[in-house]
């Protein structure tokens, strides 16, 4: 009944996939249905089994995440005739955990004015746009003809389809330097306020709109990074915490390459907002979110209250239309908590796996070296910083992912390279080295290893130091080796979030 079941599934993603949109709108019950069936099917080599992937074709930057009516929706860039960019549009997918996801049909498509970008999704509580209270809104970038321009459309059915307002673009443009709109109510000013990226012209645009159709601009935030290559900024987020019993601001922004070994990163400005401009403190640019090599255009939801939850892209455009993965192409990071807290008399912004990773999680075992992992797991080392030390993943078949703790200048150091595993697909993906600050205090440290089949994200425990990699070994890494320094390890098993 099972196998009989999967292929009339499959039958119907066929016959479904060849009718215009309109009709899928209609038969999205179907289509939600049909997606859980083939759910189960999750299993190829490389399929993360805690990370959100789409069922297939490809993925990168998330947009419009947005919590509503007690649903996380996480829409994403999407090809749904692909394993590669382009045909630019709205991917969906929901959750009730932040864990567990069902993906849903394609929200938007590409229009009349161009394909859809990168953008964010709000509530309008107050009724400020006129269609009614609590209605969702999306804000996206839509790109024709080599111009981006800004949109806006509503949904009346919870987030799964989208209507266009009729007057869009609602900010209108004449080059293709101007995307990824990040949206939020500014409560001081009563305004809605909007970040834009400049692209390859380097800085932010804020804007504000008091009926999310009319837009003024504000300011123009942008500052120099003379040890930089020639790179565009991307996916801005300006975010608000409290600091010390007071407010600081902190203004996200992925740039693309960072470097170019590197690739892709995000870093971030800490400053202050008065409602109309944002100005950062004088501090040593550019910080990192992340240094790994696969975390990317990350956003927080909105409407989260005063926690600020983040999903990053987990891959790099160095290499990211290669990476040998099928039907699938891209995975989403854990979701991560943000925090703001004090390191060395300066803000710094910590990021950890949010608490809701309990929902999967098994019970912690001591460990020494080798282990039974399950399909995913997480790693708990302490280790001490009085002398050097090696920390070493390992599989059967001989592979490895080698990290090293420098002790007397508490950075770690990671060895992507040929022993990792599948390496050749793409001369960008070896990497020699990649050094992060481990930014502790103390004679300890403790890191979380979150291990999947095709990716290692690791974490200080309280989130001052992440480093986010992929990875492709054959089989999951499940021998532990630590030379050096004294140390304790445990391990519990992550649940699949697809059965």
């Amino acid at each position: 009944m099972k196998i009989l079941l999967n292929k009339i599934s499959k039958l119907l993603f066929l016959l479904i996939n060849l009718f215009p949109q309109s009709i899928q709108n209609k038969n999205k019950n179907i289509n939600i249905e049909k997606r859980t069936l083939l759910q189960d099917g999750r299993d190829e080599i490389y399929r993360p089994q805690i990370h959100f992937t789409p069922f297939k074709n490809w993925m990168n930057d998330p947009n419009g995440m947005v919590f509503f009516d007690g649903v996380y929706h996480l829409y994403f860039q999407h090809n749904p005739k692909g394993d590669k960019w382009g045909n630019m549009s709205w991917g969906h997918a929901t959750s009730s955990d932040l864990i567990h996801w069902e993906e849903q049909p394609v929200a938007i498509s590409p229009n009349d004015l161009g394909t859809i970008f990168s953008g964010s999704c709000i509530i309008d509580k107050e009724n400020t746009a006129g269609y009614g209270e609590n209605i969702l809104f999306a804000i996206y970038t839509v790109c024709g003809s080599e111009i981006q321009q800004q949109s806006i459309a509503y949904s009346l059915d919870k987030g799964q389809t989208f209507t266009d307002y009729p007057g869009n673009p609602v900010i209108p443009n004449d080059d293709d330097n101007l995307r990824d709109p990040k949206v939020f109510w500014h409560e001081q000013s009563k305004k809605w306020i909007m970040v834009l990226a400049k692209g390859w012209l380097k800085g932010v645009e804020i804007y504000s709109s008091k009926n999310l159709k009319t837009w003024v601009h504000l300011s123009t935030f942008s500052v120099e990074l003379p040890d930089m290559p020639k790179f565009q900024w991307e996916c801005p987020e300006l975010l608000e915490f409290d600091y010390k019993n007071t407010k600081k601001w902190v203004l996200l922004v992925s740039v693309n390459p960072r470097s170019k070994l590197l690739g892709s990163g995000t870093m971030y400005f800490i400053g202050n907002f008065n409602g109309t401009t944002f100005t950062a403190d004088p501090l040593n640019y550019p910080i990192w979110l992340d240094y790994g090599m696969d975390n990317y255009a990350g956003v927080t939801f909105s409407n989260t209250g005063n926690r600020k939850i983040l999903i990053g892209w987990m891959n790099n455009w160095l290499y990211g239309e290669d990476i040998p993965c099928s039907p699938w192409r891209s995975a989403m990071t854990l979701p991560r908590e943000l925090k703001l807290i004090e390191f060395e008399d300066k803000p710094l912004l910590t990021n950890t796996v949010v608490e809701e990773i309990e929902k999967i999680a098994g019970s912690w075992k001591r460990v020494t070296d080798e282990f039974e992992p399950g399909v995913a797991y997480q790693l708990k080392i302490q280790i001490n910083l009085d002398e050097d030390s090696v920390i070493t993943l390992k599989n059967k078949e001989g592979q490895r992912f080698v990290f090293e703790i420098n002790a007397s200048s508490k950075k770690l150091i990671a060895y992507r390279n040929g022993s990792t595993g599948k390496s050749d697909f793409n001369g960008n993906f070896v990497i020699p080295s990649l050094e992060a600050p481990l930014n502790v205090f103390g004679h300890t440290v403790t890191l979380d290893f979150f291990v999947d089949q095709s990716s290692v994200e690791i974490l200080t425990e309280n989130g001052s130091m992440s480093m986010t990699n992929i990875v492709f070994p054959s089989s999951i890494y499940n021998v532990l080796s630590v030379e050096g320094a004294y140390f304790t390890a445990q391990i519990r098993q992550l649940r699949s979030i697809w059965n």
